[in-house]
């Protein structure tokens, strides 16, 4: 597959994605909140979509490498804006958590920004120290800081889903980079320690576990979101009840327009509906890794990889709390789920994505992390 077929197949599940989103919103809005504000919610997340993809078209045709410039004052800005969610006045607090910055006019969430900004900051890292990704202070320590600081933020304000699929994300780029196989467990353990930490020391998410690890005792309480999003998967079977017919979203389900939409898809669309976003997911994803593996230039390959990942996983984990795979974590649904943020700059990923393929005139063949390309051409060039 050629990096311009990449691209295509990309946009095409995209898009597809997309529309899938505003007709699942169109249908679960109704429930949530009623005729008036379902309208007012379907046009918002129309709006919100032709921003993102006019967004995206319009960086696709400006060179990625600008963004190397200005990378550290653009991390410093999203560490600012994660701190005023927390402890300004404002930071707007829903559900016990600060995700939001309220301006009045409109509320944005400073961790979808972040997302962006940190993939950034790690290509240009690993970029800039590529000799020396397998370093301990140089290819773990300072990245590591670079990286921790504003993710540690946003477990400051209470959102682990979001911080446990952007570690993930680092840690592919990481991998991807040429960071030695112990220096990546050592970051995987340090992360689950975190997790763990956050998790017992919060009595909220506490009550989660114990509601997932038995759901159904659970289901008048902490499980019942995940209760409810079993009992209408179920209800949906292979071919589903049919689009507008859900009946656990007229209020039985919360959140069923953002963080459980998936669940009203499966019961609306079925089975084949539910494996279908599950497919053009893993379509979206294979691809953008065949094309960011052609790509010859280091800061674009990298990039790339954690453009896609943080479209993938958060996809991922969001499907397997629906499912009650894993605890809830209060995820969106990429494309998908209602909310402006998420889905402005998930867009513009998709953006930065195609300027990599479009500015990368060069594509490699050789498909292997880059520290181990490195270790094989020097051995091909100073045979032992």
């Amino acid at each position: 597959m050629t990096g311009r077929l990449s691209i295509i197949c990309i946009w095409i599940c995209f898009i597809t994605l997309l529309i899938v989103g505003i007709v699942m919103v169109a249908s679960t809005s109704t429930g949530a909140a009623g005729s008036a504000d379902a309208a007012t919610a379907l046009s918002r997340q129309c709006f919100f979509a032709v921003a993102g993809v006019v967004a995206a078209v319009v960086i696709s045709t400006i060179d990625y490498h600008i963004l190397r410039r200005l990378i550290f004052p653009w991390l410093w800005i999203a560490c600012v804006l994660l701190l005023a969610a927390c402890f300004s006045p404002i930071g707007k607090e829903v559900n016990g958590e600060y995700r939001w910055l309220d301006l009045g006019v409109f509320t944005f969430q400073p961790s979808e920004i972040a997302k962006c900004i940190l993939m950034i900051t790690l290509a240009h890292w690993y970029t800039t120290h590529r000799e020396v990704a397998g370093r301990f202070w140089q290819g773990f320590v300072w990245p590591g800081l670079l990286f921790g600081i504003p993710l540690m933020l946003i477990l400051v304000e209470k959102d682990m889903g979001t911080a446990a699929a952007l570690a993930v994300s680092g840690f592919c780029v990481m991998h991807v980079a040429g960071a030695r196989g112990w220096v990546l467990v050592l970051a995987l353990v340090i992360g689950a320690l975190v997790l763990y930490d956050q998790a017992t020391g919060s009595a909220n998410r506490m009550e989660r576990i114990y509601a997932w690890t038995n759901t159904e005792a659970h289901a008048r309480g902490a499980g019942r979101q995940q209760w409810i999003a079993h009992l209408a998967i179920m209800d949906g079977g292979f071919e589903g009840v049919g689009l507008g017919n859900s009946v656990y979203k007229y209020g039985s389900l919360p959140f069923a327009h953002t963080d459980f939409i998936y669940a009203i898809l499966g019961e609306e669309w079925g089975f084949i509906g539910a494996a279908g976003v599950l497919f053009l997911f893993t379509l979206m994803t294979m691809s953008g890794i065949v094309l960011a593996l052609q790509i010859r230039d280091t800061f674009g390959r990298l990039l790339a990889v954690g453009l896609v990942s943080t479209i993938f996983w958060p996809a991922i984990l969001n499907m397997m709390v629906v499912t009650a795979i894993l605890p809830n974590t209060g995820l969106p649904l990429p494309f998908i789920s209602y909310g402006g943020t998420n889905l402005v700059f998930t867009i513009v990923s998709i953006g930065l994505l195609t300027s990599i393929q479009c500015n990368t005139p060069t594509i490699r063949k050789s498909y292997m992390p880059l520290r181990r390309l490195q270790d094989k051409q020097n051995k091909h060039v100073n045979p032992t």
